[in-house]
């Protein structure tokens, strides 16, 4: 074959090739239809992974009681303890440390309770749901709603908190008898700008929403991206605190009601957790004409969250109430070791509204007690006792419990600026946070 014919063969060859996958082609994207076509099937990135997970997102409905009073006669407010007065920076503050109050004589009253609001949650493990604190926030109730395939009508589930984060915005709801299996939580870590980005939520959600389920896709627009909390975050004493949240940045469509819901990665994992949007109806956003801006927190801020609520005991989920009356921190300590103080559980922050830290006020000190030793006053709020937050004179309590004479109790506490009268509350609304080490010893007395 000459150099010439050479040259023409391979020249068929090369068309022949060509014609054949112009006709491949042709059959891969003919109409489905067309049942005497043979089809190739091509699917997104995303179907696998939608499928995996869609299932485990559910609703979360929030009510609230709804009430009305009446008063058939004046008001008795308790004085002095019942609601606490500021006077400006650095004044003086009065009120009772257990939030007592009291209206007037022939009060009635009557509530109802009202779907307040709702969002979007992740199963993550066999009856847990990971969800948005401000999802839940106020709810004298919770129902987790869950909307199969073909039903009409939702199926609801009780829930209750299990654990919250308010300045991570995040709660973990406990949900017994929930059916749905739990998605498996990815690495936020691992994250790059680029990545693909799949959001499942309930967009408008209600009992039985029509939107359940909705998917969007996009991709990971940005990382890191520093996002003031609202301003009803708290410390963990209740206290009001400005904090920053690192957030992911996606172009996946976030509307009301995804909140809560999940982010996932290609592979079906949970790798955000859908928080807020921005768009061009906020005045700051609409003059620079921005849109399809959506913010999740990543699910490495979850993980300890949500390794708290599956080992807290779950029947502790509900609570427990205040005790109402100032009582001897030490009055049951006797023959043990002790602090040396009376006490009474103090609801600072509900008081004035975020001021003051909840944990366990001091009414007085023993003399020649390790409390006194330590240098703690009268006016002194309690906040920790090694490391676990106290709330309530049963809080700091527990932790005494089981420690023995010659150990080492570390306390946080906040102290006042001035204390003016400690034992009816006079004390200022600016103070500071402390550490103080108590060494314990066994008193025969208890103060009283």
């Amino acid at each position: 074959m000459t150099g010439t014919n050479r040259r023409h063969f391979m020249g068929y060859i090369a068309l022949a090739l060509v014609c054949a996958l112009a006709a491949t082609a042709v059959v891969a994207f003919r109409a489905p239809g067309n049942a005497s076509a043979e089809t190739v099937v091509l699917t997104s990135p995303f179907t696998e992974a939608v499928a995996k997970v869609r299932n485990s997102v559910v609703g979360v409905n929030n009510y609230q009681l709804v009430s009305s009073y009446s008063y058939g006669g004046g008001n008795d407010y308790y004085s002095p303890w019942d609601y606490f007065f500021g006077y400006g920076n650095g004044g003086y503050g009065y009120g009772y440390p257990n939030g007592r109050n009291g209206r007037g004589n022939g009060r009635s009253d009557s509530s109802r309770e009202v779907q307040s609001g709702s969002g979007s949650g992740v199963v993550v493990e066999k009856e847990y749901v990971l969800t948005n604190y401000h999802v839940v926030d106020g709810a004298s109730s919770l129902k987790v709603s869950v909307l199969k395939e073909g039903d009409t009508e939702a199926t609801l589930y009780d829930a209750t908190v299990a654990a919250s984060d308010e300045n991570k915005d995040l709660a973990v709801l406990y949900v017994p008898g929930l059916p749905l299996e739990a998605v498996e939580l990815g690495d936020s870590d691992q994250l790059v700008v680029g990545d693909w980005a799949i959001c499942i939520g309930n967009p408008g959600n209600g009992e039985g929403s029509i939107m359940t389920g909705t998917v969007t896709a996009g991709i990971i627009s940005a990382l890191d991206r520093e996002v003031a909390s609202g301003s009803s975050t708290t410390d963990a004493y209740g206290r009001k605190v400005k904090s920053v949240n690192k957030m992911i940045q996606t172009d996946a469509a976030i509307n009301n009601g995804n909140s809560g819901g999940g982010m996932f990665n290609t592979a079906g994992q949970l790798v955000g957790i859908p928080n807020m949007k921005y768009s061009g109806t906020r005045s700051s956003m609409a003059s620079l004409g921005i849109e399809n801006i959506g913010l999740c927190i990543p699910v490495n801020e979850a993980k300890d969250l949500i390794s708290k609520a599956l080992g807290a005991d779950v029947s502790d989920f509900a609570g427990a109430e205040n005790p109402e009356e100032a009582q001897a921190a030490d009055s049951t300590m006797v023959g043990k070791p002790r602090l040396g103080v009376s006490v009474t559980t103090f609801n600072g922050a509900e008081m004035t509204d975020g001021v003051l830290p909840n944990g366990v006020y001091i009414l007085e000190v023993e003399e020649n007690s390790p409390a006194e030793k330590a240098g703690l006053k009268p006016g002194d709020i309690i906040l920790e006792a090694n490391g676990t937050v106290t709330p309530t004179f049963e809080e700091m309590s527990g932790v005494l419990l089981n420690l023995k004479e010659g150990d080492t109790v570390k306390l946080k506490i906040w102290r006042p600026d001035r204390v003016e009268d400690a034992a009816q509350g006079m004390i200022s609304t600016t103070g500071e946070d402390l550490d103080v080490e108590v060494t314990l010893k066994v008193l025969d007395a208890v103060a009283q």
